[in-house]
């Protein structure tokens, strides 16, 4: 089996994996336990990544590969950082379990996780999402499929992530700024 169709393989579990968590985890609004303070972000969210994805990979599919004209190095890269993302993203909505929801909404029993990845970023879902773009877009093998694909998506996951930091801060108060100052949002050190 190639590497291209490993990443197709693993690019449609990914795929398969966010519709379930959608379906499964979604809060439902009149939820008593929850105070759902989404603003539009997860429908947002998806229409970006399916527009830009859509978008991307047929621009790449369609013109020149201008990423290195298409050397089997760049493939394996985009098949790493795939992996890397759904093992960083995974990792992080079973650490948070029940806490975990597709939309933005602070249920009444939660607390602010900082074991595991949530000791090194915020955000450790949304740091995998990004290398899954990352990923996806370099697949193309295309310069300007890849920025089709992250800049939007990127965008986009940036206005959920303030979203849920003032949803967070809303809920925590001075316990959530605290955990601000000292863990950096997506990247370790960095951001």
């Amino acid at each position: 089996m190639d590497v291209s169709a490993l990443f197709r393989i693993f690019d449609l579990a990914w795929i398969f994996s966010e519709i379930a968590l959608l379906l499964i985890t979604r809060t439902r609004s009149g939820n008593p336990s929850a105070d759902i303070q989404d603003r539009g972000s997860l429908r947002i969210l998806w229409i970006v990544i399916f527009v830009a994805i859509t978008l991307g990979s047929y621009y790449g599919e369609t013109h020149p590969h201008t990423i290195d004209h298409g050397a089997p190095w760049v493939r394996a890269t985009a098949l790493t950082l795939l992996l890397l993302g759904l093992a960083i993203r995974w990792t992080a909505i079973i650490t948070l379990g029940r806490s975990f929801s597709a939309n933005v909404a602070i249920h009444a029993t939660q607390t602010i996780h900082k074991t595991g990845l949530f000791r090194f970023v915020r955000h450790p879902s949304y740091s995998g999402l990004i290398l899954i773009f990352a990923a996806i877009g370099l697949h193309t093998r295309n310069w300007l499929g890849l920025t089709i694909i992250f800049i939007p998506t990127t965008a986009a996951l940036l206005y959920r992530i303030h979203v849920e930091e003032s949803a967070l801060r809303r809920a925590f108060g001075h316990e959530y700024e605290i955990y601000s100052k000292s863990t950096k949002c997506l990247i370790p050190g960095i951001y």
